[in-house]
């Protein structure tokens, strides 16, 4: 019931948004690359895919690398930001991670982390740190 209620609430954010949903991803997507490198971050990977995924953006800080998934959402409300990341969507996360530190292996004493940058009308909305895993 939980999937059949994440997909409607999609469903009506892209009736509300209007547009193209991939091409206002990645334009997100841009968007929170910009922002973490003016912090400090590099970016290693964008849109890395996996066998069993994707992550947007992968940067790396010091002796931290972040996943990070990015929503950019014209419409969005506090109910709506608990369903950003499915059960599912952060398992294939953590799998997708997985792999891209089996062929990393030069991060292999990094610490890790998960995040979410929400993006709306062009600037970071919010920043969920540690968003379904918490730091290793």
């Amino acid at each position: 019931m939980a999937e059949e209620s994440r997909k409607a609430a999609k469903r009506q954010r892209d009736r509300r948004a209007g547009g193209d949903t991939s091409a206002r991803g990645r334009a997100g997507e841009a968007i929170a690359a910009f922002m973490l490198e003016t912090e400090g971050w590099t970016i290693l990977e964008r849109n890395y895919r996996g066998p069993r995924g994707e992550i947007d953006i992968i940067a790396a800080k010091g002796e931290l690398i972040a996943f990070i998934e990015v929503k950019n959402w014209s419409v969005f409300d506090a109910g709506e930001l608990g369903v950003a990341i499915s059960t599912r969507k952060a398992r294939r996360i953590i799998e997708t991670s997985k792999i891209f530190l089996s062929r990393n292996r030069e991060y292999s004493d990094a610490r890790l982390r998960y995040d979410v940058l929400l993006v709306r009308e062009g600037r970071l909305i919010r920043r969920i740190e540690s968003a379904f895993t918490g730091e290793t």
